[in-house]
């Protein structure tokens, strides 16, 4: 055998992404890189895997489509060698495959898996985001061995482990009317201009708060991108709602948002470890469990301010 492993993990990588940029920056290599491990495939198994298009990408072709499900069964299979090893000794070691929802990720993850790794030097920590209906989707399918998510529309066959409660506040730009105000009410909020965080999941919570409450809230705007959510409230469009809180209070544009508690029943999600119930969690995916469980807490989320801490600051405005 001609081709290493880790070709084919690039192989794979840009398949998935249908971009030489993107592999590089999902597998952490040069461009370069990419492209000579692609080109030492095709040569060596004499088949074109991709379809070039100057400036757009990469598409498989029918080969290359099947070549790829190939690659991903053999990765598949030697990262479960590690396994196998793993669990008839005392060392964790392999890939681990976490799934974030796409708004926790940017915030928990980096630290989350950087300090997973350093506590277990022979593991790698692969990831990947999703809204919280595909997160699900892909545990189901076995694409990913355990997700950090909400307690959010979680079906039967997944387990939960909470790890923080994350209660919902509200964003607003500086010289919004109510920026200066240490609290809120579903009630004052409902006739303003509101900039609904559009994602599976978390639209229909965020409006199920309001339909609790006999309200209907003002929509004029709605994004699946949570940075263009918070850009545009920065910049006096509106109001949103989130239950992350980002130590920055600074959007993209470098203007300011300010986070204001809701008073009332409003329920609060819990951040946690969503696993298949009926799956056997290897000696890997139980040490990332218990390492998140030593980790993350209501009194510490990687990324995210402090929740005693900001309710003191809104307290004293």
């Amino acid at each position: 055998m001609r081709y290493t492993l880790r070709q084919l993990e690039y192989f794979i990588a840009a398949g998935e992404t249908g971009s030489i940029t993107l592999a590089s920056e999902r597998v952490h290599i040069s461009q370069p890189s990419i492209s000579t491990a692609i080109s030492h495939l095709e040569r060596e198994l004499g088949v074109q895997l991709f379809v070039r298009h100057h400036a757009q990408g990469l598409s498989l072709t029918a080969i290359g489509q099947n070549m790829l499900a190939e690659a991903k069964r053999l990765i598949e299979q030697a990262e479960g060698m590690y396994s196998l090893a793993s669990e008839a000794s005392t060392q964790v070691r392999g890939q681990i495959n976490v799934g974030c929802v796409v708004t926790l990720a940017p915030l928990v993850m980096p630290e989350l898996a950087h300090s997973f790794e350093a506590a277990y030097p022979g593991t790698r920590l692969h990831q990947v985001s999703y809204d919280q209906e595909s997160l699900i989707a892909a545990l189901r399918r076995a694409e990913v061995d355990i997700a950090v998510c909400y307690d959010l529309h979680l079906p039967g066959e997944i387990d939960f482990l909470p790890l923080a409660s994350m209660p919902p506040q509200a964003w607003v730009g500086e010289t919004h009317p109510l920026a200066r105000q240490p609290a809120t009410t579903l009630e004052e909020l409902a006739p303003l201009p509101y900039i609904l965080l559009d994602l599976p999941g978390s639209r229909e919570y965020f409006l199920a708060m309001f339909m609790k409450e006999g309200l209907t809230p003002n929509i004029t705007a709605r994004s699946a991108h949570q940075e263009i959510v918070r850009t545009m409230v920065a910049n006096g469009y509106g109001y949103s709602l989130a239950n992350v809180r980002p130590r920055s209070d600074m959007a993209l544009d470098g203007r300011r948002l300010m986070r204001l508690r809701i008073a009332g029943d409003v329920p609060a999600l819990r951040l946690g470890l969503a696993t298949l119930a009926n799956f056997r969690k290897s000696r890997l995916v139980d040490a990332f469990q218990s390492h998140c469980q030593s980790f993350i807490s209501d009194s510490y989320i990687p990324g995210m301010a402090a929740l005693s801490t900001e309710r003191r600051v809104l307290r004293s405005v």
